[in-house]
């Protein structure tokens, strides 16, 4: 079907192989320890390397959503292929993955593009675009009868946008029924020495530890920080926030040097959920 969204990254990111897949999951669930579970999840931001480098730190964020139930899941994702603005929703159809079809809430989309310009249905920025993919089959593995909304947030990653967004899809959810979560996507720093990323790293992981959505915001333009999806993470906790999450916990996070040993250009993965 033309709605259906085929993968893009699969045998390359993650295994193609559904078994493979879902037998490479439950290992990095099973490997992925919580020295307590955070009750009431509505938000997390997880990393969307391939999973060889990033996907037991993503693990930390999923295990805690296990035995959860939300009907929709908000994906915001960065993107990495198009310069748009705004954000652009696909509003039909699915993300099909080796694990099967995550359907996309339709009348959940339909209200975004409803609210003003600054979402609007593009199904052509989705395509190629891994940010959103990579979370699908973590999600189809530890959830069940979920739908998704994916987003991709074009070249307005800054505070004011990203905060603006964070409230359209407020009022969408405020406007529903249903149990939400939010998932924001990025990685942390790109390609640089060990030391330094860590040091780049510790500034975004402290300001998530802490809740502190102006002060990401503030030290973003500061250059204290970088994150690829740093747009992902404001919204991400500002749809939190309004959910009525009061706190965060950093569950994990690495650089891609700790997985291949190459210190030389890395770059980092966070797991941070607001409950």
């Amino acid at each position: 079907m033309s709605d259906i969204r085929e993968p893009s990254v699969s045998g390359t990111f993650y295994p193609g192989n559904p078994d493979i897949l879902k037998a490479d999951i439950d290992g990095y669930l099973k490997k992925a320890s919580l020295d307590s579970r955070p009750d009431s999840v509505v938000g997390l931001v997880s990393p969307h390397a391939g999973y060889m480098y990033s996907g037991q730190t993503a693990a930390h964020g999923y295990k805690a959503l296990s035995g959860a139930h939300y009907d929709t899941v908000v994906i915001v994702a960065p993107s990495h292929q198009s310069f748009f603005f705004g954000a652009a929703v696909q509003d039909k159809g699915g993300y099909k993955t080796p694990l099967g079809v995550a359907r996309i809430d339709e009348e959940f989309a339909e209200r975004l593009i409803a609210k003003g310009d600054l979402v609007h249905a593009d199904a052509r920025m989705h395509r190629g675009e891994h940010s959103i993919e990579v979370q699908i089959p973590f999600l189809q593995t530890v959830l069940d009868n979920f739908k998704i909304v994916p987003l991709i947030m074009g070249m307005s990653q800054d505070t004011a946008s990203s905060e603006q967004l964070g409230h359209l899809i407020y009022d969408c959810l405020a406007e529903g029924t249903g149990k939400y979560l939010i998932v924001g996507s990025t990685d942390l720093s790109h390609y640089y020495p060990y030391d330094l990323a860590k040091e780049l790293d510790a500034a975004a992981i402290e300001l998530m530890r802490n809740f502190d959505i102006d002060g990401l915001g503030h030290e973003l333009a500061r250059g204290k920080y970088e994150a690829c999806g740093a747009g992902s993470i404001i919204t991400a906790m500002v749809v939190s926030q309004k959910l009525g999450a009061t706190r965060s916990s950093v569950l994990d996070f690495k650089n891609s040097g700790d997985i291949t040993g190459d210190t030389s250009n890395v770059v980092g993965y966070v797991s941070c959920v607001f409950y």
